[in-house]
């Protein structure tokens, strides 16, 4: 099975996992090694060291496919931990874009402005009461 699990095509993108390996102990090589039978002891002895022998090998082989589960297990934990940052940080776009009331804001941006205008005019007129004042008083 082969994972894409970047955003761009590529094999470093990819991850490839091989399934169809069977660990039972015939495909290991220990099924036969197992069953040693005999009471000549140096028969005996070349059969348990042909047995441990065939251990030791199902044992890396074992192991060797064990680290390589665990390799893209961590890899792919860390390509789904990256694509949640990614959804949370497009989601969170996405709604300071929608949440964005662009009439709101327009009539808001009017209302203000209005507002200094009329603020403004205000002022203006208050400036010119007292020249306003002095003339009645003359």
């Amino acid at each position: 099975m082969t994972f894409q699990v970047g955003s761009n095509s590529g094999a470093s993108n990819q991850i490839s996992l091989t399934l169809s390996a069977s660990f039972d102990a015939n495909t290991l090589g220990v099924g036969s090694a197992i069953s040693i039978t005999g009471a000549d002891s140096a028969t005996s002895e070349a059969a348990f060291s042909a047995a441990v022998a065939a251990i030791d090998s199902a044992l890396q082989t074992i192991n060797s496919t064990r680290a390589d589960l665990g390799a893209a297990q961590n890899r792919l934990t860390s390509t789904i931990s990256n694509l949640q940052n990614i959804n949370e940080n497009a989601s969170a776009a996405l709604g300071r874009v929608q949440d964005t009331d662009f009439a709101a804001e327009t009539a808001q941006l009017t209302k203000q402005q209005t507002l200094q205008q009329a603020s403004t005019s205000v002022l203006a007129q208050a400036n010119q009461l007292p020249s306003a004042v002095l003339k009645l008083l003359q």
